[in-house]
């Protein structure tokens, strides 16, 4: 099977959602596709494969949640027209196949635009290391959002994460200072959104 993906593991929101559940928070996880799932008491998991279901999903359970953080990384294009499963195997021709994709729904922007009073609301923006702010102050912006986690397109792959924080209500970043791992990261953007919260 030959198919378009991303290299992303979850780690992240599942160690989000590990903190948030050992603080005694009701914590709610949005999974989608990876080989396992993981043990978390005290969390509800709800699995999802596609762009799509996790827009479902968000439409369903964002309005009642207090605090949303989308760490997911969703796709931002899908191929146009979904193609059924081919009644024979296609084999290989010099002509090339050509895939035509189209963008998916910005779920995060819409998380802002339909946000209800009193919710807090936390994006990611994965960049290169020489835009990485810049691209991040736009992205906190334009999405409508309270928090937006700045992380080097380098760490990639990596079980750490070289984060920088930006708010809406300041000016000022706050950051992680060198690379920490996943878990402790939890910890930390935790204390600062709940702190504010």
């Amino acid at each position: 099977m030959r198919f378009i993906g991303n290299r992303s593991s979850g780690r992240l929101g599942i160690e989000l959602a590990r903190a948030s559940a050992a603080r005694g928070l009701a914590t709610r996880l949005l999974l989608g596709p990876v080989g396992h799932d993981p043990e978390l008491p005290g969390v509800e998991l709800v699995r999802f494969r596609t762009t799509d279901d996790l827009h479902a999903l968000l439409r369903e359970h964002a309005p009642q949640a207090d605090l949303v953080i989308m760490a997911a990384a969703v796709s931002d294009y899908r191929p146009k027209r979904m193609v059924q499963t081919a009644p024979q195997k296609l084999t290989r021709d010099e002509a090339g196949l050509t895939l035509e994709l189209e963008s998916t729904p910005d779920l995060l922007a819409e998380l802002g635009r339909n946000r209800r009073a009193g919710q807090t609301l936390v994006g990611f923006a994965l960049e290169p290391a020489e835009r990485l702010l810049s691209s991040a102050r736009a992205k906190l912006k334009r999405k409508g959002v309270d928090y937006l986690v700045a992380n080097p397109l380098e760490t990639m792959d990596s079980g750490h994460i070289d984060a920088t924080l930006l708010s809406r209500f300041s000016d000022a970043t706050d950051s992680t200072d060198a690379p920490i791992s996943k878990e402790a990261f939890a910890s930390w953007l935790l204390n600062r959104v709940l702190h504010q919260t």
